[in-house]
């Protein structure tokens, strides 16, 4: 069980890394867009980060609920699921943002991009506190 845990905490990480840098990496898109047109490789690194977060989400949510399973489901695991699923809403979301970056448009100022980006943190502060307190 020891190994479902790291691999669980590995790929949540790793798409914590695509929820706190692909919004970011849309202003740089839309900078290096309004300056040099289409292409340009803020562009591909971003699509690529945000595809390789994706993969790394569904792993950790595979192994989360499998974790969540073995331990029969406590009620700390509930809240941390809805949490979990706002963060997959705010994923969501982002990967609409990256889908319409790719073919050009950018209507999200930075301005909306840096308070979008911030959200998440406030729910990953509330994840942690669940997982690490367990207070129900």
């Amino acid at each position: 069980m020891i190994w479902l845990k790291v691999v669980h905490i590995l790929c949540v990480m790793g798409w914590m890394t695509g929820i706190f840098a692909v919004p970011r990496a849309l202003i740089f898109w839309h900078r290096e867009h309004q300056l040099h047109g289409a292409g340009g490789n803020t562009g591909q690194l971003t699509i690529r980060l945000f595809r390789f977060s994706t993969l790394l989400g569904v792993i950790a949510m595979a192994t989360g609920l499998w974790l969540a399973y073995d331990w029969s489901f406590p009620d700390w695991v509930y809240v941390k699921l809805g949490l979990v699923g706002l963060l997959l809403v705010h994923y969501v979301y982002t990967g609409l943002l990256v889908l319409k970056a790719h073919r050009g448009v950018f209507e999200k100022s930075e301005r909306f991009l840096r308070i979008y980006n911030e959200i998440s943190v406030f729910v990953v502060i509330a994840i942690l506190y669940i997982v690490v307190a367990k207070p129900f």
